[in-house]
């Protein structure tokens, strides 16, 4: 990485103060560009689920981990409950998606509530195993009588196929049958899953974040309270591939003291540990055991602490600064945070991060845990930041009521917010779709072929708001 006159800026700046220069190419294609990391995490596209309670759960995990990614279930999950969600996600077929599935005799008000937890917009209706009709949601409550039973309610299903069929086969079997999904069984005809015809299509341009053992992967957080080596460990025995060790002020000496804890148990999986913005925390954290630092104070669309307390640091520079410091010991680092637009994950790769977390963005889709809203402005989801009132109170339940109290008095970040569901972007897949085609044309204007390639040969610019402002679509014209 380097800026286009040479010089770094002396002040500090943010993804929106960074503009790429274009380089000359030799890709002829978005597609040659390999979007994979090499820090230990096994993505196949630089894109991390941050452990917020809002975001971070099994059928968010699934379909990220499906595609290359990879989530980071929260420190406040119940372990029984986290090595279910694990358990469920290594189960998962890794073409196949999951679908709601639902018996004869439930009725029509169950599906409709359940469906849209997944992007693909049916339930599918089976029988000792056995798919017998799908029902698909309905646009509206008028639609339907939400009291027959889905015996009677359910349609045929459109296609059915061996579930080893190659995705192009699907692909071409829906369009030869006008419909747009296929329910996919084995050799018994049970049910296995579903596949779109933009899953077929999904499934020929990612690749899944699998374990060497072929299952979809999996990280999970720990906090630096309580017994945080036996939580650690309890939850690589359940199969968490990867461990985050997590806490707001990450340059802290139970942060280290913690950190090297976890590392000196030996769990046989790489650990990242943050958040800090310098590349002095960097290094402690580094040398206290993490393989990978999360990196960021106060960038989030949840987070209150900069206005709160005036600490943090521009996201683009902290992440540069620890990228470098961490790189030079053998580390990398996850850019989390302050990510709003595909351009923003580039710019952190640019800046060296390896990864980069996602958390308020991905709220608003049909993945995340929330229930689906609707008012007369359309669907939402309800976030909130892990650093507030009301995450604070989750991690806090077996407290005292006192301590509860206490704690209760201090937040830094937002209890409840509505995020709205993007009609054109519903699913995560589909925001995945639309970060990656921004980051794959980023590396082509670049010339890089990956994404180590992307930081190595990146120019910069410094610009201005109106710079930025510049940038920005017009839909309605000038």
């Amino acid at each position: 990485m380097r800026f286009l006159d040479g010089h770094a800026p002396a002040h500090d700046l943010t993804y929106d103060d960074v503009f790429v220069v274009p380089n000359r190419s030799s890709i002829a294609s978005r597609f040659d560009v390999d979007m994979s990391t090499s820090d230990g995490s096994g993505t196949t596209i630089p894109l991390i689920v941050a452990n917020m309670t809002a975001v971070a759960g099994k059928r968010m995990a699934e379909t990220v981990a499906r595609r290359g990614g990879l989530t980071v279930l929260p420190q406040d999950v119940p372990l029984e409950a986290a090595a279910t969600t694990i358990a469920a996600v290594k189960s998962c077929h890794l073409t196949a998606e999951t679908p709601v599935t639902l018996g004869p005799d439930d009725v029509m008000a169950h599906a409709q509530a359940l469906i849209p937890k997944r992007s693909h917009g049916v339930a599918v209706i089976v029988d000792d195993g056995r798919p017998i009709g799908v029902v698909p949601r309905a646009r509206s409550g008028h639609d339907v009588d939400l009291f027959t039973d889905l015996r009677s309610a359910a349609q045929p299903v459109p296609v059915t196929l061996p579930v080893d069929t190659d995705p192009r086969a699907v692909f071409d079997a829906l369009v030869e049958a006008n419909a747009e999904l296929a329910v996919l069984v084995d050799d018994g005809g049970r049910l296995v899953g579903v596949l779109t015809r933009t899953g077929a299509l999904r499934a020929g341009i990612y690749r899944p974040n699998t374990d060497a053992s072929g299952r979809l992967r999996i990280a999970a957080a720990v906090g630096i309270n309580g017994d945080v080596v036996g939580r650690a460990r309890a939850l690589v025995d359940a199969g968490a591939d990867l461990l985050v060790v997590d806490t707001a002020h990450g340059h802290q000496e139970k942060m280290i003291t913690s950190l090297g804890a976890v590392a000196d148990a030996d769990l046989g999986v790489p650990i990242a540990a943050g958040n800090v913005v310098s590349g002095r925390g960097a290094i402690d954290l580094v040398n206290a055991g993490a393989t990978i630092v999360k990196v960021g104070v106060g960038p989030g669309a949840m987070c209150t602490t900069r206005m709160m307390t005036g600490v943090g640091r521009p996201q683009f520079s902290a992440v540069a600064d620890c990228a470098a410091a961490a790189r030079e010991h053998g580390a990398a680092v996850w850019a989390d945070g302050g990510i709003r637009h595909p351009r923003d994950v580039a710019l952190a790769v640019a800046a060296g991060a390896s990864n980069a977390m996602v958390g308020s963005w991905f709220a608003g889709t049909y993945e995340s845990p929330g229930d689906l809203h609707t008012d007369a402005t359309g669907e939402y989801k309800v976030s909130f930041g892990m650093a507030s009132k009301r995450a604070v109170a989750a991690r806090s339940a077996d407290d005292s009521a006192y301590d509860r109290a206490r704690k209760s008095l201090f937040e830094e970040g937002i209890s409840s917010s509505r995020i709205p569901v993007d009609p054109e972007r519903p699913g995560v897949e589909d925001l995945i779709d639309h970060i990656c085609s921004g980051v794959r044309s980023t590396a082509t204007y670049t010339g890089a072929a990956s994404l180590p390639e992307l930081h190595d040969t990146v120019v910069l610019g410094v610009q201005s708001a109106a710079g930025f402002a510049e940038g920005r679509p017009l839909p309605g014209g000038w």
